[in-house]
């Protein structure tokens, strides 16, 4: 549990701040920042770190849920469309049609990401609505805050998946601390 905690809360916001560190937030993004010389294997340890929590603590918090295979399936294919995104290069001059394929792996993993989540906290909130309400309002303002970062940069930008990640990192750690603590009584609805 400190090692999960340990991540959620300095380990990744350490590194993704750090990652970005120097750069103009709403002018570039991590596809470029992982394609620079010297940035690569930071963009790739990046995507271990991060790929590695969500998939490691949600798949905690899924197994404790009813009728849970879709939820695996989402949270299985983020890990991998983030594994393939980070391995695909990121070079639209030279190489156009990887970059393009970057893109739509980079967005799939985190709508999968974003869907996975939305699809826990349903459930949970489903099960226990005074407990899991906040956890539901919370991921409803991370994707109106993500919206709205977007509009504003026009583009996915830095800001935006820094904003994404470590709202999401620190939101799914405060669901698994929920859920792993013994005094929550959870009720199984008749229909899930």
């Amino acid at each position: 549990m400190l090692l999960i905690s340990l991540t959620a809360y300095v380990i990744i916001p350490l590194y993704t701040l750090l990652f970005a560190w120097g750069t103009d937030w709403f002018t570039m993004n991590f596809s470029v920042l992982g394609n620079i010389s010297g940035r690569k294997n930071l963009f790739l340890l990046w995507g271990i770190i991060v790929g590695t929590y969500f998939y490691c603590v949600l798949k905690r918090i899924i197994l404790n849920l009813p009728r849970n295979e879709k939820e695996k399936a989402f949270s299985m294919a983020a890990l991998l469309f983030l594994a393939l995104g980070v391995l695909t290069p990121y070079l639209p001059e030279s190489q156009p049609l990887q970059s393009v394929l970057h893109v739509v792996l980079s967005f799939m993993a985190s709508f999968s990401l974003l869907i996975c989540l939305y699809m826990v906290i349903w459930k949970l909130y489903c099960m226990n609505q005074e407990d899991y309400r906040p956890y539901l309002i919370c991921m409803i303002g991370i994707t109106m805050m993500s919206a709205v970062l977007l509009v504003i940069s026009g583009i996915v930008s830095t800001a935006l998946e820094i904003f994404f990640i470590l709202s999401c990192s620190a939101l799914l750690q405060r669901l698994y601390s929920k859920i792993k603590s013994p005094r929550i009584y959870i009720r199984w609805p008749e229909g899930l």
